[in-house]
C-alpha cells in the first residue's frame, strides 16, 4: 500500500508481509535508491533530493513482524511547472484522462499518482523480496536506446534535437527451481507483467524468444530437455514453460516509451478556448526515462518471484 503521489511534501510506503526476524534492509536501500537516478550526459533532466526514514517495524536490527513502513520525504518540488496542464493537457500525459476520471480533482502536480516517481515503492519493496529470494540473483540492464546500442550517443542526440527516446530493458534471475508459479491466471508471465504495467512508459513485454517465436518453427522453438533439474539445451521459452519456472533462467524484456515531455513546442487542446494551440513543456526532465526503469524492473521482478516462492513453500512444493 501506499499513500502519496510525485510531488506530495511526505509519501508514505507499507510493507504488508515484513517477516518476523528480516535482517534491517537499511543500508541496502542506501545503496540500491540512487540507482533510479541515471547519471547521462544530460543537462535537462530532473535532480530530485528524497529523504527516507523507517517508523518502528524493527527491534534491534531485525523486523518484529509489524508491518514494514517507510517514509519518503520529497524535498525538492517545482509544482508551479504544472500549473497550465488543468487547461491544456500535455501530449503523451495523462493529464485529460485524469481529470475526466476524477472529475477535476486530480493532483496535476508533476502527473500525481501518474507519475514515474511512484515506482519508488516498488524499488523499496524490491530490497525487501531480493533478501527473501536469498541465493537466486535477479539483474536488469537498458541495451538498447531510441533503437541503439549505443546508448550514450542517442541520448546526446535526442538532446541536442530537444526530443527524447524510448528504450529496452532486459531482466534476468538465475538459480530458479522448477515449478514456481499458480497456472493459469496467476501464471509468472501474468504476475511479471501486471507489475510491470505498473511502470509508467512500460509498453510492451516479451518472455524468452517473444515476438521472434512467431515467425519460427516448433522445432526451433523447442528447448531440448537436458536433465531432470529441467535444464534445457537453449532457452527461447525463457524460462517459463505452462507458466511455471522450468529450471532455466527467468529472461524477459521490456519496451520504455520516449518520456512525454519535451523540449520541442507541440500542439494540444486547450480546454478553455476549444482550440487546438501550441505549447511547450517546462519543468525538469529527462531524454531518456528508460535510463531510470532498470532498478524498478528489477525490483518487480524480485517481488513476484518472493510471492511464488512463499506460495510454494506454503503448499510443500519440492525445492522451494
Amino acid at each position: 500500500m501506499f499513500l502519496g503521489s510525485r510531488t506530495a511534501l511526505q509519501s508514505v510506503y507499507v510493507l504488508m508481509a515484513a517477516r518476523p526476524g528480516s535482517p534491517s534492509q537499511r543500508v541496502i536501500l542506501r545503496k540500491t535508491l540512487p540507482a533510479a537516478r541515471p547519471e547521462p550526459k544530460a543537462p535537462r533532466r530532473a535532480k530530485r533530493k528524497t529523504g527516507r526514514r523507517s517508523l518502528p517495524a524493527y527491534l534491534t536490527a531485525y523486523t518484529t513482524g509489524a508491518p514494514l513502513t517507510i517514509m519518503f520525504a520529497n524535498k525538492n518540488t517545482r509544482s508551479g511547472d504544472y500549473s497550465s496542464v488543468t487547461r491544456q493537457p500535455r501530449p503523451g500525459h495523462a493529464d485529460l484522462v485524469a481529470a475526466h476520471r476524477f472529475k477535476g480533482y486530480q493532483d496535476y502536480r508533476g502527473g500525481g499518482h501518474f507519475s514515474g516517481r511512484m515506482t519508488l515503492a516498488l524499488v523499496a519493496a524490491g530490497v525487501v523480496a531480493k533478501n527473501l529470494l536469498g541465493n537466486i540473483p535477479v539483474s536488469a540492464r537498458l541495451i538498447e536506446a531510441g533503437g541503439h546500442a549505443d546508448i550514450d550517443a542517442a541520448v546526446e542526440e535526442a538532446l541536442e534535437s530537444g526530443d527524447s527516446i524510448g528504450g529496452l530493458v532486459e531482466c534476468t534471475a538465475r538459480n530458479l527451481p522448477m515449478g514456481w508459479g499458480e497456472p493459469f491466471f496467476d501464471s509468472v508471465e501474468s504476475v511479471i507483467s501486471h507489475l510491470a504495467f505498473a511502470i509508467p512508459a512500460i509498453k510492451g513485454i516479451e518472455f524468452g524468444s517473444g515476438f521472434r517465436a512467431a515467425s519460427m518453427t516448433g522445432s526451433a522453438h523447442n528447448d531440448p530437455i537436458m536433465d531432470k533439474s529441467g535444464k534445457t539445451e537453449t532457452n527461447h521459452a525463457g524460462g517459463i514453460t505452462g507458466g511455471l519456472t522450468n529450471g532455466n533462467p527467468l529472461v524477459f524484456r521490456v519496451a520504455v516509451k520516449p518520456t512525454s515531455s519535451i523540449a520541442r513546442e507541440q500542439h494540444s487542446l486547450n480546454t478553455e478556448t476549444q482550440k487546438v494551440e501550441p505549447m511547450k513543456v517546462t519543468g525538469r526532465h529527462d531524454a531518456c526515462i528508460a535510463l531510470r526503469v532498470p532498478v524498478v524492473i528489477e525490483a518487480i521482478t524480485a517481488i513476484a518471484l518472493a510471492d511464488f516462492k512463499v506460495m510454494c513453500q506454503c503448499a510443500n512444493v519440492p525445492m522451494c
